[in-house]
């Protein structure tokens, strides 16, 4: 199904009258999820979340399965509805990022409950929520997000209150609704995921600095960061990542330069845990490089570097930032828009640089990429902490070199480690372990899941139970 952009905004304005109540008779009461201002979000998301609590565990792992089916069903839909909107990305990356969160986000079963037996009685450990969760999520991966985060704070027993990116505020209110309605489908309550019609800077900051809200949930830059922090309350915060990647002599030169250009350009950079740079062993800097360019990646050379410096990069006191225009935007458009003259369909773009180099130094989140040649692991492991900037997000390296790769992953002392594979192996695509879309580097969780969005309580149980 191919949408055009009227076709998109008439199915929005077609949802926030059904739901609103606007000319179909439905009720405007405090169950609707999608309310004009963040108080109404919040009791609306309140009165859901205590009836959440009435249902037993298996009965919310049936509310997490329907909504794992309905995301299913319309994961085409929704990736394509992000992609018209933000500009970000392509659509075919977009659907395996939305299976891969829909397929592999845990859920009840991933609260651990714990015993202690002993000559006093029996004491039990179990995941408690918080309630109602207030969510900043980002324009970068908004229905992933939104589908990874749902997924997540509802199997722990919350309900959440999002405030979306307003430049994704379409693709997100729409993926709430396909997981709302599957929730009442399946007997659950009908607002367990709010949010407000036009999400803005004032609504964010009301619905962190709301009582009812204990907990918040964060996905964007250093100021919303910081403003969620200075609320008092317990903070999830995904921050920035620029991940190096390490390729030393003794890597699979064809394999790292395949995973690096499938790890780099996957929907043109967005994600925060892609390959942002490269540093590779001066012997095999230009064989790395050439197989890159085998695999997908145009080569960058002479002026044309440059060019593509001053298109997508604004120099501003003093220090380089991007331009939103070409984030996520493909390597095709960026070289056209610069006027280098490419050949083929590149998917990303490449060029031998230094380290102090704005392709090292910025987190592009679009795909280009800066290629530093040096002479030693000391070397590159000393130039990729630098460059990564102290976030501890994620790195990468190619190597079979045991030594080496132990220096890095613990010199680098990032959440996110990854040997031998494309960066988002790191995420359990192509590699083992869960999903997650928020990273949380600055307070410490790393990658998120059900246990994250809960509090630990104690039972004790004085003189009894023990049975041996």
């Amino acid at each position: 199904m191919s949408l055009s952009d009227e076709q998109i905004r008439m199915i929005i304005e077609d949802t926030v009258k059904q739901i609103s109540g606007i000319g179909s008779g439905v009720s405007t009461a405090p169950t609707c999820w999608l309310c004009d201002d963040p108080e109404s979000a919040i009791q609306a998301a309140k009165a859901s979340q205590e009836q959440l609590m009435k249902l037993s565990l298996e009965e919310r792992g049936r509310l997490i399965e329907s909504m794992r089916i309905a995301a299913r069903e319309q994961v085409n839909y929704l990736s394509e509805l992000a992609h018209k909107e933000t500009g970000y990305g392509k659509v075919a990356d977009k659907i395996k990022k939305n299976l891969l969160a829909i397929n592999k986000t845990p859920g009840i079963e991933d609260l651990p409950t714990s015993a202690m037996s002993g000559d006093f009685g029996l004491t039990i450990v179990e995941c408690a929520p918080f309630g109602v969760i207030g969510s900043i999520t980002p324009s970068t991966n908004p229905t992933s997000s939104v589908i990874n985060n749902s997924i997540s704070m509802i199997a722990a027993g919350n309900a959440v209150v999002y405030n979306p990116h307003p430049a994704a505020k379409q693709a997100s209110i729409e993926t709430m609704r396909i997981l709302n309605e599957a929730i009442v489908k399946a007997g659950g309550p009908p607002a367990l995921i709010c949010t407000v019609k036009n999400p803005t800077l004032e609504t964010g900051k009301y619905i962190m600095e709301h009582p009812d809200i204990p907990l918040l949930s964060i996905t964007g830059g250093e100021a919303v960061v910081k403003v969620a922090m200075k609320t008092g309350k317990k903070v999830i915060a995904a921050g920035p990542g620029n991940p190096p990647v390490i390729v030393d002599d003794s890597a699979d030169i064809k394999k790292a330069a395949q995973d690096i250009v499938d790890g780099a350009s996957f929907d043109n950079n967005v994600l925060c845990i892609a390959e942002k740079e490269v540093f590779a062993i001066s012997e095999i800097a230009e064989p790395l490089m050439r197989h890159m360019e085998l695999n997908g990646a145009y080569r960058l050379t002479g002026s044309d570097v440059e060019k593509v410096v001053k298109t997508v990069l604004i120099h501003e006191n003093g220090k380089y930032v991007v331009n939103r225009k070409f984030v996520g935007r493909d390597a095709t458009y960026i070289a056209s828009e610069s006027g280098v003259n490419y050949t083929g369909n590149p998917r990303l773009l490449i060029a031998s640089v230094e380290e102090n180099h704005p392709f090292v130094t910025v987190e592009m989140l679009m795909p280009v990429l800066g290629v530093v040649q040096v002479y030693t692991i000391e070397e590159a492991i000393s130039k990729a902490i630098k460059a990564e900037n102290g976030c501890k997000h994620t790195a990468m390296i190619h190597s079979q070199n045991v030594t080496h790769l132990t220096m890095a992953a613990k010199a680098m002392n990032t959440t996110i480690f990854v040997k031998n594979a494309p960066s988002y192996a790191g995420l359990g695509f192509n590699g083992e372990g869960f999903t997650t879309l928020t990273i949380a580097t600055p307070t410490g969780e790393g990658l998120t899941s059900a246990r994250t969005f809960t509090r630990s309580r104690r039972c004790v149980l004085y003189g009894n139970l023990r049975i041996v």
